[in-house]
């Protein structure tokens, strides 16, 4: 008899429910301003369109995706964005390309996420090791199909620096644990969302769930980044007064300056625009 191997068992995460509450508030009460939180919701809505027209759309659009094309993508993935710019000239490009072509070839199976994770950027050279390989297969992932993969960057969590959104809403009963045993895998990530989900169905949030998560966490990272003095990836974000200026960032939703001669997303104004 064909033996079945063994589901994994599913990931436990210990929650705070008490941080959680707080960075909502501030998040709802930051985006008031500016619209409210349904504003920042269609402009995600719009940016994962932006990536699913460029990448998914038709069956040979990423085979004859051109690097200014792709490019206009990257000033939505704030990790990548400052470091991906010599690959975004031929014939490093065309590289670039097939390891995007490979990632997104058997999207369907999650069951090889982690997989195809650990082998993006085998043919980046020196690059691969850079952290911010990953990155890019994450928000790329999520970005063209944000239903069937959470947002997975390290900034959400990242397991061997023992950072991001899940340390920082993890419950501590007492002195907090030097290290938190949870693997930044699919299914952690995955386990992430349906708890955030609950707990924002909770609040009274029944719609565009995703989104919604992804704001929260943006928010609860944040929060980090203002707590460390912005010292955490300095390079992408700079202080600013407005209390929701990281959150965009992180999302990707501030685009880039006016008069940088890349395309830009306003997003807030619900549009794409070229800058």
């Amino acid at each position: 008899m064909r033996r079945v191997p063994a589901a994994a068992p599913p990931v436990s995460l210990d929650l705070s429910g008490e941080r959680l509450g707080s960075s909502l508030a501030r998040l709802v009460a930051g985006a008031e301003p500016h619209g409210g939180l349904e504003r920042y919701v269609e402009a995600l809505k719009l940016k994962c369109a932006t990536f699913r027209d460029a990448l998914q759309a038709a069956p040979d659009r990423l085979a004859t995706l051109e690097p200014a094309a792709f490019g206009a993508l990257c000033p939505f993935m704030p990790t990548v964005r400052r470091r991906i710019a010599r690959w975004l000239a031929r014939p490093a490009y065309d590289t670039l390309r097939e390891e995007l072509a490979a990632l997104l070839a058997t999207a369907g199976d999650t069951a090889s996420t982690d997989a195809r994770l650990a082998e993006f950027g085998t043919g980046l050279g020196n690059d691969r090791s850079q952290r911010w390989v990953r990155d890019l297969a994450a928000e790329v992932l999520h970005n063209v199909d944000p239903e069937r993969y959470p947002l997975m960057t390290r900034w959400v969590w990242d397991a061997a620096a023992n950072t991001g959104v899940l340390r920082e809403i993890w419950f501590a009963d007492g002195a907090f644990p030097d290290r938190i045993a949870v693997a930044d895998s699919y299914a952690t990530f995955l386990a992430l969302r349906e708890e955030l989900s609950g707990y924002l169905a909770r609040q009274g949030f029944f719609r565009d769930m995703l989104h919604y998560v992804d704001l929260l966490c943006a928010q609860v990272y944040a929060e980090y980044i203002c707590d460390q003095g912005g010292s955490y990836l300095r390079t992408d974000f700079s202080a600013e007064p407005d209390p929701l200026e990281f959150t965009r960032r992180l999302l990707g939703l501030d685009g880039v300056g006016a008069g940088s001669g890349r395309a830009r997303l306003n997003t807030i104004e619900g549009r794409a625009t070229a800058a």
